[in-house]
């Protein structure tokens, strides 16, 4: 059975810090592509950053240069460093994994920015 288990989010002032984790479970984890979205109440859910099993990043426009994903293979998890936070960024954050066809995602964590 397929697991993704986010941790890390909160309440943050804005400026402030959050490192969010992903931990994968039931998966091949090095051949998944893994990613952050993020939905909050009346928007559609938005890519937020994207890695590759082949490790390469990318990023939605209102986070760049501001938030870092990165992966670690020995421990089937995936993070999102989370810098410079804005009120803007307050929203349920789900872990993706996705191989070809295949798409699993987790439960999601919130994180709320105050102003």
């Amino acid at each position: 059975q397929v697991h993704l288990v986010e941790s890390g989010g909160g309440l943050v002032q804005a400026g402030g810090t959050l490192r969010l984790s992903c931990a994968a479970s039931g998966i091949v984890f090095s051949i998944f592509n893994m990613g952050w979205y993020r939905q909050s109440p009346g928007k559609q859910r938005e890519l937020v950053a994207a890695v590759t099993a082949g490790g390469k990043a990318d990023y939605g426009d209102s986070v760049k240069g501001r938030f870092t994903i990165s992966r670690d293979n020995g421990k089937n998890t995936v993070y999102l460093q989370m810098n410079s936070l804005k009120p803007e960024d307050t929203a349920v954050y789900l872990c993706n994994a996705d191989f070809r066809a295949t798409t699993y995602w987790g439960q999601g964590t919130q994180v709320t920015v105050s102003s």
